[in-house]
């Protein structure tokens, strides 16, 4: 992270224009009075507000303040096109910011110009550096520019950050910030890919709430991370994630995420390792996919995104395409994160009607989980596996292939425990074996609606819930294993040598 060495080799490199996207004007504006200083040049800074006028970066306040020249100590140009006049009039080679600029692209004059001042830039040595937060340079101007980019702070800096944020509270307070180590951890991973500016406001928030850092600030700092990049809505932010307590069963599918979890949450320990891609969760309608898929965010502490291919397809041609490289973006600037794309199949099976639009979706996913190098970890689940592109699936794309079959006796158990316990009522006032006994063929989902039904009844009847109640569902419930018999069995059959079990 040196951005000042990076200016400085662009800036000798004798770009007529340079672009700076960024919302962090204050930080780029200073990194350029201080560029200017060290190249012995002049600094202009030009707003709509405050016109044009001469700069320079105190190195004891640590800010920019206004720098007197005889040849702009008159009253400051607020027109642009006047401004831009006075910058070629000048005899002073240096460094013009302006900024939001791009407002006036559409006129001629101001964009013939600027291309008269970048044309000069040789003779006259006047460089214009273009700030806003969007920037797209009319053709014209275009290739007198180069582009640069503020970097962003790493994993090193953010602590360093909050650590002076942390002296800023005990010094306003007199008492030391309290900090959960994994939480401290977790909260620097999770601001990776924001400014500094943003970092510092997110970190001042965690901190100036209760004066600690807990696990509780978690959840507040990922929203408003995608609250202030994800505002286009093709990817959703699931906000309560799930425990894995929340999951009966799936051990061996709960084993393999606690080994891959220390590599994926903290990618600098390991130089050797190859960084956890995803899992494709095939199974049972009910069976605990889309719950599974929140307990994976929630355990590792990070983000939960949701793709919705529905969301995805537009009627225009490329818009769709367009979409999902967006969508994908903004996943890789939550990373790392929890990439959920429920019932993936639905998303890229072809039609009569399709146009390609399918095929060129799954192109665009299937070269970005070739290419992308970001902890973005992908839970696709799929009730249709044999509708899915063997591309898709093949080892190298995904991790593993998890097959959630109908829960066993044993799990059932624990279903029931849980939904009961989530229900406040006391599991030891039911017999659980008897109720896994008869709910052979159930699915997680139909042991739910079985509880639920249950309280339905017992609140009609005016006594406590109790095993009868449940039984008395169960009977009444024709599960999805008997609806869709061969269906399943089917699945299971094509499953039984293809996959890996969950449970």
């Amino acid at each position: 992270m040196n951005d000042m060495h990076d200016l400085e080799v662009i800036l000798r490199s004798h770009f007529p224009i340079i672009t700076i996207e960024s919302h962090e004007e204050r930080r780029a504006t200073e990194l350029l009075a201080r560029a200017a200083a060290k190249l012995g040049q002049c600094f202009h800074l030009w707003t709509i507000t405050d016109g044009l006028r001469p700069h320079k970066y105190n190195s004891d306040t640590l800010e920019l303040v206004d720098a007197d020249t005889e040849e702009f100590n008159t009253e400051p140009e607020h027109d642009p096109i006047k401004a831009l006049r006075k910058i070629k009039a000048s005899t002073q080679p240096g460094i013009y910011a302006l900024l939001d600029f791009h407002d006036h692209f559409d006129d001629a004059v101001i964009v013939r110009l600027i291309k008269e001042i970048a044309q000069d830039h040789n003779i006259e040595g006047k460089t214009l550096v273009l700030i806003s937060h969007e920037i797209q340079l009319p053709a014209q101007i275009a290739h007198f520019s180069a582009s640069f980019d503020l970097s962003l702070p790493d994993k090193d800096k953010i602590k360093q950050l909050l650590m002076d944020e942390a002296k800023v509270w005990a010094l306003k307070n007199g008492n030391n910030v309290k900090a959960d180590p994994e939480a401290m951890e977790l909260l620097i991973t999770n601001l990776v890919g924001l400014t500094v500016s943003d970092t510092k406001r997110f970190l001042r928030s965690a901190i100036h709430n209760d004066g600690a850092i807990t696990h509780d600030d978690l959840p507040d700092i990922q929203k408003a991370k995608y609250d202030l990049i994800g505002q286009d809505g093709l990817v959703s932010f699931e906000y309560d994630t799930a425990k894995f307590s929340d999951v009966g069963g799936m051990k061996q599918l709960k084993q393999w995420l606690d080994r891959r979890k220390a590599l994926f949450t903290s990618p600098e320990q390991s130089n050797t390792l190859d960084a956890p891609k995803g899992i494709l969760l095939v199974g049972v309608q009910g069976g605990g996919k889309s719950l599974t898929a929140k307990a994976v965010a929630g355990v590792w502490g990070v983000p939960l995104l949701r793709l919705d291919f529905g969301v995805l397809y537009n009627k225009f041609f490329g818009e769709t395409e367009k979409n999902i490289r967006k969508a994908l973006k903004l996943a890789e600037v939550m990373a790392p994160c929890v990439l959920w794309i429920d019932e993936i199949e639905k998303g890229i099976a072809t039609g009569d009607y399709d146009s390609g639009t399918s095929k060129r979706l799954l192109g665009t996913l299937l070269t970005w989980m070739a290419e992308s190098n970001k902890h973005v970890f992908i839970v696709a689940t799929a009730n249709d596996i044999q509708a899915l592109p063997p591309e898709l699936i093949r080892k190298g794309r995904l991790d593993e292939i998890f097959f959630v079959d109908l829960p066993n006796n044993e799990t059932r158990q624990e279903i029931f425990r849980i939904h009961i316990n989530k229900r406040q009522h006391d599991t030891n006032n039911f017999d659980l074996g008897l109720l896994a006994d008869h709910s052979d063929g159930f699915s997680g989902a139909e042991i739910e609606q079985a509880i639920v039904g249950a309280c339905y009844s017992a609140v009609a009847e005016e006594i406590s819930l109790n095993s009868n109640h449940v039984l008395e569902e169960i009977g009444r419930t024709k599960p999805l294993s008997i609806v869709m018999q061969e269906k399943i069995s089917s699945l299971r059959a094509w499953a039984k040598n293809r996959t890996v079990p969950a449970d």
